[in-house]
């Protein structure tokens, strides 16, 4: 049954178009996982390589539904102080004073009640009142640990937390999820089983640029043309990080920002850097010649 709020949406079509009109542009197989997410509901897993527009879809699709977008950015050694919950400590060890300084006995209990709780983006989205869902994405999973994943099990899988000295907090309208992962490292079948999934690919050359002129409206659609192709040939290369279209999107607003009118080798050598971060890909490019990545 898919959660009050989001029975405006009525196919994946229309999600599409919502996602359109804030400057995203989703191929079919992906707005149909996002639609199926959203109504089934269930927590839905994006993987691909890195700035193919993993994150982008799910701050999109947070503005096409009107919902906050809660973001926990995972890393190694996430834990659930960072994730879920903390105690707040100075304001603990402040009541005790004051109960002292009253005469008055505090019992352990009075000191874990909720008010003495920090919320973290996990709790914040299984607490988000409405009216519709939160948007909960856990970005980067694959950057936490083992224990981090089996963390999330109940969170995914039934819209639910445990907090030791308050018992379980269950979702009276659980988030809609979506976890995005680079592949830098397998994640466990467990966690996979309670996701949909969906592998977003490196947009085509059309694609590409219909991003481009919507991300940077102010460029050439030549300028955009080129940046798209030249992006598409160094990926063809054996670089270490091969260019996203966050890449292209900076690599075309240097060009703008210096005011070159084309994209040739002179110009690909003064801004080589917004498309490749290493300066062994940066060699490779070079050495197979700037003017075959400028022009082809």
């Amino acid at each position: 049954m898919a959660p009050e709020g989001t029975d405006t949406v009525d196919d994946p079509g229309q999600l599409s178009d919502l996602l359109e009109a804030e400057g995203y542009l989703a191929d079919p197989e992906l707005a149909t996982s996002l639609f199926c997410a959203l109504k089934m509901p269930q927590p839905l897993l994006l993987e691909g390589e890195p700035g193919v527009g993993k994150t982008e879809a799910a701050k999109a699709l947070a503005r096409a539904l009107d919902t906050p977008l809660i973001r926990l950015q995972c890393h190694e050694g996430i834990d659930a102080s960072e994730a879920l919950y903390e105690w707040n400590y100075p304001r603990q060890l402040l009541a005790i004073r004051l109960a002292e300084a009253q005469g008055r006995e505090l019992a352990e209990v009075d000191l874990f009640q909720r008010q003495y709780l920090i919320s973290r983006p996990l709790l914040r989205a299984l607490e988000h009142p409405g009216p519709r869902p939160a948007v909960l994405l856990i970005d980067e999973v694959d950057r936490a640990d083992d224990e981090f994943e089996a963390f999330l099990f109940e969170l995914l899988g039934e819209g639910s937390v445990s907090i030791p000295e308050l018992g379980t907090v269950r979702a009276a309208l659980p988030p809609v999820s979506l976890l995005t992962s680079n592949r830098s490292r397998d994640l466990h079948d467990a966690l996979k089983r309670r996701c949909l999934y969906h592998w977003i690919e490196y947009p085509g050359l059309e694609r590409t640029v219909a991003i481009l002129a919507r991300r940077v409206p102010a460029s050439s659609r030549t300028l955009a043309e080129q940046v798209a192709a030249a992006v598409a040939r160094l990926r063809s290369l054996r670089v270490q990080k091969p260019p996203g279209i966050a890449e292209a999107i900076d690599w075309l607003v240097a060009l703008r920002t210096l005011s070159l009118p084309q994209l040739d080798a002179a110009a690909a050598a003064r801004t080589l850097g917004a498309a490749l971060k290493y300066r062994e890909d940066q060699q490779l490019a070079e050495e197979r010649g700037l003017e075959w990545v400028a022009a082809g």
